[in-house]
């Protein structure tokens, strides 16, 4: 490790300023923070400096990054080299390390003239002793630390690493994609110039642009062969009569994985980049494939393409396998289940769009929904079917209500027995378009979410639990949107209801011990294992979904929940913090686990037996479980629950 000490732009009292404006010492008193600066060094380190090595430095700084940054790495006993983490101003390292009392955890290198502000070993165990906040900020900091490292660690030991430019899709801004500033074109210039001034430019896409200057649409080369040459267009007629508009955009500061994920729910190639108010460029699906390799879009491309039902039934088992490449691509678990869903979603799209051609027109509009995981987005491996049926409220005609009824009967009995075949088990509990219960229209399902919120009976609580999740997937999306609206406006008021809620959710104890040692199942299938879904990620869902149903929230996801949340001041930031980064360890965690057991031929479930995780997986877990006690003493405090 090459440093020097260097105080080049750092004026007196710069540190203490620094200090107070980065978390966590952003809550120390003044006297604490002023004693503390003066202890920190300012360490200054060229560009690739390799500043830590993996399993071979001591540790002895807690290094906080003042200018500069730094990537993060682990090398394989082959050499081979995977990517974890970028840092910039105000990052960290060697915390992990100096808490553990560990040589470093894995490589640290500059990635160009880097400034640190360095804090001694015996100064920074001290902080952490004295200063419960700073502890618990520094072991909650799952993402960084604990979850990157320990799933890395998983990552070697199960799969052959992919090179570091696989990663890209996870880290790097869509803005460094570009390659040069947009082309654009006059909405009034003919088609023919478009074609030739993309030809000559070699480039797949122009912007155009009306009269006042402003960006109307952009027409790409797949415009020209599908709305030009395919229907005989005039080549001299205006280009905007072939563009497409409005032009979709993307912020400048996005990952490349948010832009593949737009691309692929936009059904679109190409997506303009904004930083500020201005277009700087435009990027492509080819763009980010170069970059990233390989991604799920493939499989996307296959769904879409599908003409005939059968031939749809094959592709859920294809899901793992992209599932396979992001885990080792690096991606967290709520990047993996957003693509998962995102796949699954297109699978039950395309499904009933066939089945809607086969069956013929329907009688009234429809919208099909789904709930639990499916509606959170958050689909793993082998999800249960969770749908219904939401259509418009018919005439008072009884031949009316009983044709309306025989084809939402036969559509929802064929689309469910098609997802079947299709890798998407029945529900055990009937809760499926096929059950007459879940197959109603608008009305009758704006009645049931009214009575379940002023009847709560368990019966009603456990309602809540599954189809207040629901979102809409195909058809008349109104219809669903339309019942959100009304939970958002009424679900608030009902304090009934939502105090249910509350007891529901501090139900379920973390399976921990006084002494936090794991309690497991004691015999049957799983000894000595331990029920990650029941025992611990049920808690943060249902905590989620409490707190989006008080504060009028639409969102069912419950990493967005937690996000909405936190930007609106409805909880405070420390529980935000460590619940987030607590629930996404145990989805990850699952995934893999999942993953492993599809990959050994054996069927996913949610147990894991902590004898086979690493040291630092079983603390990460304890911590992880240890939040589930925090959170449900703030819903004890929150809604004044009586045990």
């Amino acid at each position: 490790m090459e440093a020097s000490e260097d105080v080049r732009g750092i004026e007196p009292g710069a540190v203490e300023e620094f200090l107070r404006r980065t978390v966590p010492f952003d809550e120390l008193d003044r006297d604490t923070l002023q004693d503390l600066s003066r202890r920190f060094a300012v360490r200054s380190f060229p560009k690739e400096t390799v500043v830590f090595r993996q399993d071979i430095d001591d540790v002895d700084d807690f290094f906080l990054i003042y200018k500069g940054g730094v990537k993060t790495y682990l090398t394989g006993t082959d050499d081979s080299v995977v990517l974890l983490d970028f840092r910039g101003e105000r990052g960290y390292f060697g915390a992990l390390a100096l808490i553990r009392g560990s040589k470093a955890n894995f490589n640290v290198e500059t990635l160009e003239e880097t400034l640190c502000l360095a804090l001694g070993k015996e100064s920074f165990l001290e902080l952490v002793h004295e200063h419960p906040r700073v502890s618990q900020y520094y072991l909650k900091r799952f993402s960084e630390d604990l979850v990157g490292t320990a799933y890395t660690e998983l990552r070697l030991r199960e799969s052959k690493p992919r090179p570091q430019e696989m990663l890209y899709l996870f880290n790097l801004e869509v803005g460094r994609v570009i390659k040069r500033p947009p082309e654009i074109i006059h909405a009034s210039q003919t088609i023919q110039q478009a074609a030739e001034r993309m030809s000559d430019l070699e480039i797949g896409s122009l912007l155009i642009q009306d009269r006042s200057g402003e960006i109307v649409g952009i027409v790409t080369d797949k415009d020209l062969r599908k709305k030009v040459v395919a229907r005989g267009q005039d080549y001299n007629s205006a280009v905007a009569g072939v563009m497409s508009s409005p032009v979709q955009t993307i912020p400048f500061h996005a990952l490349c994985f948010d832009a593949l994920l737009n691309m692929m729910n936009g059904r679109v190639h190409h997506l303009a980049i904004e930083r500020g108010k201005q277009i700087v460029g435009v990027v492509s699906v080819h763009d980010i494939m170069v970059q990233a390799g390989s991604s799920p879009l493939h499989l996307f491309r296959e769904i879409l393409s599908q003409r005939k039902i059968e031939d749809l039934y094959s592709f859920s088992r294809k899901i793992p396998q992209v599932v396979r490449v992001l885990v080792e691509e690096g991606a967290r678990a709520n990047n993996i289940t957003r693509i998962v869903s995102v796949l699954n979603d297109q699978i039950v799209h395309r499904l009933l769009a066939l089945l809607d051609e086969q069956v013929g027109p329907a009688p009234k509009p429809f919208c099909w929904i789904t709930f639990g995981s499916e509606g959170r987005k958050e689909q793993t491996f082998k999800t249960d079917q969770d749908n219904a049926l939401i259509y418009a409220n018919p005439t008072d005609d009884w031949d009316d209500v009983k044709s309306t009824k025989l084809y939402f009967r036969r559509f929802g009995n064929e689309a469910c027995r098609h997802l079947d075949a299709s890798g998407f088990p029945l529900c055990k509990g009937k809760m499926m378009a096929s059950n007459p219960r879940w197959r109603k229209p608008y009305r009758d399902w704006k009645d049931y979410f009214d009575n379940w919120m002023s009847a709560p009976e368990p019966e009603e609580v456990l309602h809540a639990t599954i189809f207040f999740d629901f979102r809409p997937v195909y058809g008349v999306t109104e219809f669903g949107d339309d019942l959100r609206e009304h939970l958002s406006v009424q679900a608030p008021d009902k304090g009934v209801f939502l105090l249910h809620l509350a007891k529901d959710c501090i139900s379920a104890k973390p399976p921990l011990t006084f002494f936090k040692n794991f309690i497991v199942e004691k015999d049957g299938k799983y000894k000595n294992h331990l029920d990650l879904k029941t025992q611990g990620l049920t808690t943060f869902v249902n905590f989620a979904r409490l707190m989006a149903l008080r504060n009028g929230i639409k969102e069912t996801n419950t990493m967005g929940r937690f996000d909405i949340l936190a930007e609106n001041g409805w909880l405070p930031r420390d529980v935000y913090l460590e619940t987030r980064e607590a629930y996404e360890f145990q989805m990850q965690l699952r995934l893999v686990n999942q993953l492993r057991k599809i990959e050994a031929n054996q069927p996913p479930d949610n147990h894991i037996d902590p004898a086979e995780l690493s040291e630092l997986e079983k603390q990460t877990l304890k911590e992880a479980f240890a939040v589930i006690g925090r959170i449900q003493a703030y819903v004890k405090s929150e809604f004044r629950v009586l045990e």
